[in-house]
């Protein structure tokens, strides 16, 4: 029954589901009336609503995805937001921790999806949260889990960062954000964000700031283990998931009501959930948990507190 939420979110009414499983299935579709629709959706809510309080004091999460999930499905007259949260267990396994429908990505609506799942039993800190930088979350993060590093995002940075440039810079400029990113040292990015300072700083200051002033949060994963990098810079964990949902939504032909949305946004993920890749070194988990401290990907070593070399904007005046 998993493709039903995908027929709704679609735009297809209850009562013109068994014509479309035929289509899709053949002659020996489940014969689905809307009574048994309706039936379902019903086990549907339930399902939801206990997965909602279930208990979360025996799970542990080493790193964490957390967007806000714009779905503009003809839902309402605005589009809801809805804010993910997905964990990699000290297993390397991601998993749904919670969403829920949240006025933009305010400080105040990620604030309570935090504290709701701590009250629910995830008391330890994650060590490192990845997101877009949204200052809402920033802020209820350091709040409810001080303790979590912040990860930007590269590619909404990227983004960020272009959009101060004319388009007959862009191409350019990409290629050098990605000689950051992809550098393989701390050191190296480090050099390569200098070298990005002073070739554009005088002409597109905005874009070196915009750049600048993230430093410490986008170089984050370098103090990670290596086979976690590519996990780390990015927040498809969550993004790959709700196009989907997206492209879903956008083409509903009736109105969508917050509740059932919730209810399809969270039969879609769940299905979805079964086939995310794990981690990879996953026998890396442990010593992140433990404390170590990795340069450049590489360690292991116990981990102490170190200076880091704030790179600032020559951005002028």
């Amino acid at each position: 029954m998993r493709c039903l939420p995908v027929l709704d979110l679609g735009g297809i009414s209850t009562g013109d589901f068994q014509e479309a499983l035929t289509a899709l299935l053949g002659k020996d579709a489940p014969n689905l009336s809307p009574a048994v629709v309706s039936r379902l959706t019903a086990e549907w809510q339930g399902e939801y609503e206990r997965w909602q309080r279930r208990d979360l004091s025996a799970r542990r999460h080493v790193y964490v995805w957390a967007d806000g999930v714009l779905l503009q499905a003809r839902m309402q007259d605005h589009g809801e937001c809805m804010l993910v949260l997905i964990g990699a267990t000290p297993e390397g396994k991601k998993e749904l921790i919670r969403f829920q429908v949240g006025v933009r990505e305010s400080k105040q609506s990620w604030r309570e999806l935090l504290i709701d799942v701590k009250q629910r039993g995830l008391q330890i800190a994650p060590e490192i949260a990845v997101s877009d930088g949204a200052l809402g979350l920033c802020k209820a993060l350091d709040e409810v889990f001080p303790g979590t590093r912040h990860q930007r995002w590269w590619v909404h940075k990227t983004v960020n960062v272009l959009d101060k440039v004319p388009l007959s810079v862009q191409a350019t400029m990409k290629k050098d954000l990605r000689e950051i990113y992809w550098a393989s040292s701390r050191a190296s990015a480090e050099a390569a964000i200098d070298v990005f300072a002073e070739k554009y700083c005088a002409k597109y200051g905005r874009a070196v700031e915009c750049l600048a002033k993230d430093c410490d949060a986008l170089l984050a994963f370098c103090d990670f283990p290596a086979e976690h990098c590519d996990h780390l810079r990015t927040t498809n964990s969550v993004e790959s998931v709700f196009s989907t949902v997206r492209h879903r939504t956008v083409r509903t032909k009736g109105s969508l009501s917050p509740t059932p949305a919730k209810l399809m946004v969270f039969k879609l993920v769940i299905a979805a959930s079964k086939t995310w890749r794990r981690l990879k070194g996953t026998n890396q988990s442990p010593t992140v948990i433990a404390g170590a401290r990795f340069d450049d990907g590489i360690g292991g070593h116990p981990r102490a507190d170190k200076p880091r070399r704030l790179i600032a904007s020559s951005h002028p005046a």
